[in-house]
């Protein structure tokens, strides 16, 4: 029983978290899967970002709304994951109590933005297609910056609250979290304290967040299909919907392995399995977002290509190697010229 008192936060300094399994010959194969999850979320996620910023032509609220799509994904991603790779390369299970409450208010700040972001997309959508004629003047640079700046600003307000009404709650002795992070619900569930009041407010919160973006997307989508379907041409449908369809992928993405880790953990008896399943809203839709937004948009497929040659370009004459794989090209000239890095090189007299 003497186990089970509470004790005052500062009486210990560290949470553990056990992961996905405890089976130590899987951890090398957890290791390489998330890692290599994590460097293709990082590396897709900043691809986007230079795309978007390097070509002039994607300078336009729908592209700048994916860019901060992309960093809340790198964001949510860097907040959850280095720190899993690094308890298994060490072999350890600890995280620090401040640490762990810095994971928990990240994850949330991010979380929440991606659902706001999410539903600015979706009104960005819905001006373009239901007004086109005045779509610049509509979702003008400020107003973007505006609806962007206002998301981050609630999002870190509402994580703010959890996190401080966490901070007040007193644990036992047994301080193991069942999970790779340090996810609110699941540090609540092993407060020795009253857990009351922050269940209600995390169903109360998550219920209005979710009405208010959800229910956005819904009735932007409602709107535009009419639009749509009133159109008179199958080549102007085509092209509307297509401009709708990556972001579709992605909104079905994110809510539908949210309600999929929701049901698994409500069906499901098993901690460790929960656990397991969350893997699904809180790592995947990060790493597989730049790959439906770079394969479904010509736009972006060609901004894409026309950075990786500049960057291939750019290698090739910075380094200096020829084809045969001697040094055979000496970088002469490196300039700027219509968008487009250039470099002229020149091969040495035999």
């Amino acid at each position: 029983m003497e186990n089970m008192q509470p004790q005052n936060q500062t009486a210990f300094s560290e949470f553990l978290l056990l992961g996905l399994t405890d089976d130590p010959e899987l951890q090398p194969l957890i290791f390489s899967v998330f890692l290599s999850i994590y460097l293709v979320t990082i590396l897709g996620n900043l691809l986007i970002i230079l795309a978007v910023s390097s070509d002039s032509q994607l300078h336009t609220p729908m592209y700048f709304l994916l860019s901060s799509l992309s960093f809340t994904d790198i964001c949510i991603s860097t907040t959850t994951i280095p720190k899993m790779l690094v308890n298994i390369q060490t072999q350890t299970k600890s995280i620090s109590y401040k640490g762990c409450f810095t994971q928990v208010s990240f994850f949330l700040i991010f979380a929440y933005l991606e659902n706001f972001l999410l539903a600015v997309m979706a009104y960005d959508r819905y001006v373009a297609i239901c007004h086109p004629l005045r779509y610049t003047v509509i979702m003008s640079p400020r107003l973007c910056v505006l609806l962007v700046f206002i998301s981050l600003l609630v999002s870190t307000g509402d994580a703010q609250i959890h996190s401080l009404m966490a901070l007040r709650l007193s644990f036992c002795t047994e301080q193991e979290i069942p999970h790779f992070f340090c996810e609110l619900a699941q540090v609540i569930k092993i407060a020795c304290s009253d857990t009351v009041i922050d269940n209600i407010l995390i169903y109360v919160s998550f219920c209005i967040v979710g009405a208010i973006c959800l229910g956005g997307i819904i009735f932007s989508y409602i709107h535009i299909m009419s639009s749509v379907l009133g159109m008179p041409s199958q080549g102007v449908k085509y092209k509307a919907f297509s401009t709708c369809g990556s972001h579709l992928s992605v909104v079905s993405l994110f809510y539908g392995t949210g309600c999929a880790v929701y049901f698994s953990a409500a069906i499901s008896d098993s901690i460790r399995k929960t656990a397991v399943a969350s893997v699904m809203y809180s790592v995947v839709p990060q790493m597989l977002n730049p790959f439906i937004y770079s394969l479904r948009n010509r736009e972006m497929k060609e901004a894409l290509r026309k950075l990786i040659g500049r960057i291939l370009s750019f290698l090739c004459c910075f380094i200096g190697f020829g084809p045969t794989g001697r040094k055979e090209f000496k970088v002469t000239e490196y300039f700027m010229k219509e968008n487009s890095w250039l470099c002229h090189c020149h091969s040495p007299k035999l």
